[in-house]
């Protein structure tokens, strides 16, 4: 039979009924001939204190030589009231037995600050610090989160290829998947790799995004998400970067921009007010994190908002919305562009913007989250609609305080004509993707969809600044070690 989790105990009054704990040791002090240890097991962020009194002769002091600090223990005893201020119970503890030591000599992970950098090194352990535990808890509930909302509004989870043969954003930059020996794979008389000859009969590669796959379901079911694994091969070791993230993609039929827009502005305010409401212990915890980080840097650095105020912020503003041509002109006559203060100039139609760009109207311009539409064709995929100009497509990214995109999404090309145009001039062959284009044969309507990068996302609501400490083994170039 299990027993209780010290999250549960510590919401359990004081009782003579005998209870049994099992956690790891944070820390162990002595004080006139009473011994406290603080126990976690991984449930809360906050300790059970353990209580032992020497002079009672239960437990003599010889029982306590391995209960140091990562040591896996067992308790027994009963809870009183707490004589502290952290917490209302605590454990008088009759009995106490070492499970699993943890040489104090050589155990990493000491009662002081450690960097990230260290702690990365050291991934097989950091889950038992405060950061972490913290972090990884709000992984679980955000995972909770998103399947509940997409639940709630009659959504189906569909689970698309993590092998494909196709390249939903045509960057190239995949991990390719084959069977064929490395060191001589068999050749076509012009010296290629016969691909043919593969596991699969053709190349194919670790799966950039579902969308693709998502759309052909949502064009019979109605209402789906993906909620799954994405590779990218960019040697990038930016701290917003990683070869391997998870993504939710939704894709709903019979949905244009406007009602995509709105999915993606209900989908953000629900996951953050799940965050405040169910999980306020680790939110304050990461917001005095969060607080602590900033006083660290330089004062032009520094967010106007602490973690918790910036997602009020997100939560209590209706998002404004505007075209990319509105934003681009915004930006061209702000004080910050004519001042050159802009590390990227905005000085005609059709760049890409960037994070400097999107935060400044979402923190300085509206000071609300922002949705932006209706962006350049040169600049997106293949799949967005063409807008009757020609020159724009129904593109949205949805701008947050912070971190600027945080969702990207369009209403999809339903048009089977126009959709092969734009493929062709992509230079994307056709037969890579014709059940895609076939499905705009039979029964197309308009659809739309967006994705959400899960680690994105967790770094904007836990106030984390690198990518590596929201995933519990990250994969980033020339790092594969656990």
């Amino acid at each position: 039979m299990l027993t209780p989790t010290i999250a549960r105990l510590l919401q359990t009054p004081p009782s003579a009924d005998p209870i049994e704990v099992q956690a790891w040791v944070r820390t162990k002090r002595t004080s006139k001939n009473v011994v406290f240890i603080a126990l976690n097991d991984g449930s809360t962020i906050r300790n059970l204190q353990a209580v032992v009194n020497l002079d009672e002769g239960t437990i003599p002091e010889s029982a306590l030589a391995n209960v140091t600090t990562g040591a896996a223990v067992r308790l027994k005893g009963n809870l009183i009231p707490s004589q502290g201020t952290e917490q209302a119970v605590e454990l008088k503890t009759r009995t106490i037995e070492v499970l699993g030591a943890a040489d104090p000599e050589q155990y990493p992970l000491q009662p002081k600050k450690h960097s990230f950098e260290f702690l990365r090194e050291i991934a097989h352990l950091r889950f038992r610090t405060n950061v972490f535990g913290a972090v990884f808890r709000m992984r679980h509930a955000m995972t909770y989160a998103i399947h509940t909302f997409f639940h709630e509004r009659g959504f189906f989870n569909i689970h698309t290829p993590i092998i494909t043969a196709s390249d939903c954003e045509g960057a190239g930059a995949m991990f390719r998947v084959t069977t064929l020996d490395p060191k001589s794979p068999p050749l076509l008389p012009d010296g290629s790799v016969d691909w043919s000859q593969d596991f699969f009969g053709r190349s194919t590669n670790l799966t950039v995004s579902g969308q693709l796959e998502a759309e052909l379901a949502a064009m019979a079911l109605g209402k789906v998400y993906t909620f799954g694994p994405t590779f990218r091969a960019e040697n990038s070791n930016t701290s917003r970067h990683a070869a391997e993230f998870w993504m939710i993609e939704p894709e709903v039929a019979f949905a244009d921009l406007n009602d995509n827009a709105d999915l993606a502005e209900d989908f953000l305010k629900y996951l953050i007010k799940w965050a405040l409401e169910r999980c306020p212990d680790d939110m304050a915890f990461l917001n005095k994190r969060f607080e602590e980080e900033e006083k660290t840097k330089k004062q032009e650095e520094r967010s106007e908002y602490n973690l918790l105020d910036k997602l009020r912020f997100v939560l209590e503003n209706k998002f404004e919305r505007i075209t990319y041509t509105e934003a681009i002109e915004i930006l061209r006559d702000s004080p910050p562009n004519k001042k050159k203060k802009f590390q990227y100039p905005v000085d005609r139609w059709g760049i890409d913007l960037q994070s400097e760009h999107e935060r400044y109207l979402v923190e300085k311009h509206f000071k609300k989250p922002t949705i932006l539409t209706d962006y350049p064709k040169e600049i997106k995929a293949f799949y967005m609609r063409l807008n009757d100009d020609g020159k724009t497509v129904r593109a949205m990214d949805v701008l947050a305080p912070g971190i600027g995109e945080i969702i990207g999404g369009s209403q999809r090309e339903e048009r089977y004509d126009v959709l092969q145009m734009k493929v062709d001039e992509m230079k994307i062959p056709r037969e890579s993707i014709w059940w895609y284009l076939e499905l705009r044969k039979f029964g197309t309507a308009v659809h739309s969809g967006f994705g959400l990068g899960f680690e994105r996302f967790l770094m904007f609501v836990t106030g984390m600044s690198n990518i590596r400490d929201v995933q519990p083994f990250p994969r980033t170039p020339k790092s594969c070690e656990f």
